[in-house]
């Protein structure tokens, strides 16, 4: 999980991953912040590397079906979020309003459940931003307290990076501070603040688990 501010160097992190080995899922289609002319939309049959959509079972469905060995999910915040929008009108209340929430945290869930069944060699990449409480602890966006009573999403995965911006230079974070929730595996990076490259994270983190593309 990458987690940071709007405009601190998530999506650019992927300037070096390789489209043919990638399947990059958009919760919000927008253009890439780098150049980027080999990342082609997926089409049925004819492969691809972009694929649009903030549905948790298409989600879901996209990583299931596909060959890619790197998985990158971007805004994933915005899975949450489109969701909780398009049900605002639905003038939901009582225990129907608390039913939203369990369903939204369950759908989130459910991404979460799918990236850990997929084969070993593969690997999923969630980008998303934070939120900073009252309490001046930063994680993951989430739409609220009644969601992250249900789920805590940091928890379900083994490693947390988090966008830091010093001095014009975008890095990565890769431990705990104390008032976040980023983690890593002990002797995986070799020190506190990392380029922000996705490609040599992922480098990183093939060699240290030893992951080999299946037969």
């Amino acid at each position: 999980m990458i987690i940071g501010e709007s405009g601190t160097g998530k999506s650019t992190s992927m300037r070096n991953l390789d489209p043919e080995k990638t399947l990059l899922i958009q919760a919000v289609k927008k253009p890439l912040p780098f150049r980027s002319t080999n990342w082609k939309p997926v089409i049925k049959g004819q492969g691809g590397s972009v694929f649009v959509t903030d549905n948790s079972a298409h989600i879901v469905g996209a990583m299931q079906r596909t060959d890619k060995e790197i998985i990158v999910i971007d805004d994933f915040q915005y899975v949450l979020a489109n969701e909780f929008m398009r049900r605002v009108t639905d003038n939901e209340t009582g225990n129907g309003a608390f039913a939203k929430y369990n369903e939204i945290a369950r759908h989130a869930w459910d991404v979460l459940m799918a990236s850990t069944s997929l084969s070993d060699h593969k690997r999923v990449y969630i980008l998303s931003h934070t939120s900073t409480d009252d309490f001046g602890k930063t994680k993951i966006k989430t739409i609220g307290k009644l969601l992250d009573e249900k789920i805590v999403m940091e928890g379900l995965v083994t490693i947390v990076l988090r966008t830091v911006v010093a001095n014009g230079d975008y890095m990565f974070s890769t431990k705990n501070n104390g008032q976040d929730t980023v983690k890593s595996p002990i002797g995986l990076f070799e020190s506190d603040l990392i380029e922000n490259d996705l490609a040599q994270v992922d480098k990183a983190i093939t060699a240290y688990y030893d992951l080999k593309q299946a037969a």
